[in-house]
Order: C-alpha cells, then structure tokens, then sequence
C-alpha cells in the first residue's frame, strides 16, 4: 500500500478553504524514538511462534529521516482540526537480532501514521508566542521489513491498525505568513502486519519527538 500524503492534503483542504478563517500548513523534523515492545510471531511456517523483547531506537537522522506533514483548518482564534502524517522509524537496538535469531526485524520506511487531529490554541497569553495542544486517531501503515532465516522475506507498505497522537507546543510569527514552532510529538500504533510465509506479527509502539519546524498561513 502506497501514501500519498500530499494529494490527500490538497483534497481535503482546498474544497472548504473559502468558507474557513485559516489555513495552515506545516513541516517539521527532529528526534524521535521509541521504548521496548513485546512483539508476537503467530501462526508462521518457518519463524518460531513466540514474544520477542525487542528494544528500539529511532535514528531519526538515518536515511529515510524521521519528519511530518501536516495541515490544519482553524475554525476559530482558539479551535482548529486536520490531518497529520508523521514518518516515525523503528530499529532494534544493537545486538537484539542477534539474540532472537532474525535477519531484519524493523519498519524504518517508516512507522508511518496518518491521524485526524484536533487542536487548542491560546493566542497573546505569552507575548508573540502561541502555545498549543493536540491529539487525534487515524491508522497506521508501516513499511514492514522481516527476515529470518529460511522465511520468505517480508517488505512493503501494510495498513496494520489504528494509531493516537498527542501534542504540545508553541509557534513564533516570522510575518504575516510565516512561523516557526517547537513541540513535543507522542504516537501509539497497534500493529498487525502480514508475513510472507504465513504468520503474522503483532505489536503495539509508543514513539516520542521532539519536533521543530515551520508552518505557512493563508
């Protein structure tokens, strides 16, 4: 399964532009990373059915890069709604694969989520700052990358769950159009990916962020 996340943006967006205050659309990057997670083989004619520890980490820097896309509709001066869709990354950490006998084990193109989200904003209560809190629920489709040895190989786009996201920042005006912001980004993902060789894999991941980046109004 492939994202287009730009056309869905447009679609979704550009319809009720006339009849809204305030569009915004943002870019951010940064650091994300995510704590341990059991996950489950089931059902598979080669990989052992068990529950694996697996410890992660992000590399948010690493080639795919962790960064979001994300556009939001204020209806008001405190109230605004809209998609967002964040390439988070997970790897296990050093010497887990060896542990457990696999290959590759990881979805680092990305953990993708795509959420709808809903946001309160409270303009002029710390001078030219703006803080902000989100949260929303969408799905999500990693790219699910699996070898071990003997199994068919599993990599590609899957929509594997549901997804949550929650958010808390603040934005800075550079001029009428333009600002910067800073924020801390959470996800959880509930996963149920196919494998190839006819087990699945299940597991539930919570990543954190801390993100940077720059949004445009009209």
């Amino acid at each position: 399964m492939r994202l287009s996340t730009p056309a869905l943006l447009i679609c979704l967006f550009t319809a009720p532009a006339a009849a809204v205050a305030e569009i915004e659309l943002s870019f951010y990057g940064g650091a994300q990373n995510a704590p341990h997670s059991d996950v489950t083989i089931s059902g598979d004619s080669v990989i052992p059915s068990d529950d694996y520890f697996i410890a992660w980490e992000g590399r948010s820097f690493d080639a795919p890069p962790y960064y979001g896309l994300r556009a939001t509709i204020w209806q008001s001066e405190s109230f605004g709604y809209g998609l967002d869709f964040t390439h988070n990354k997970i790897y296990p950490q050093a010497g887990e694969l060896e542990a457990i006998g696999f290959d590759r084990l990881e979805m680092t193109d990305g953990l993708n989520t795509l959420t709808l989200n809903a946001y309160r904003r409270w303009n002029g209560v710390w001078g030219d700052f703006t803080p902000y809190i989100g949260g929303g629920v969408g799905v999500s489709v990693p790219y699910v990358e699996v070898e071990y040895p003997g199994a068919e190989d599993t990599k590609g786009y899957q929509l594997t769950g549901p997804a949550a996201t929650w958010i808390a920042g603040a934005k800075y005006p550079i001029n009428d159009d333009w600002a910067v912001f800073g924020e801390y980004k959470g996800t959880y993902s509930s996963n149920t990916a196919d494998l190839e060789s006819g087990g699945t894999l299940e597991t539930n991941v919570i990543t954190n962020a801390v993100n940077f980046g720059v949004s445009f109004s009209f």
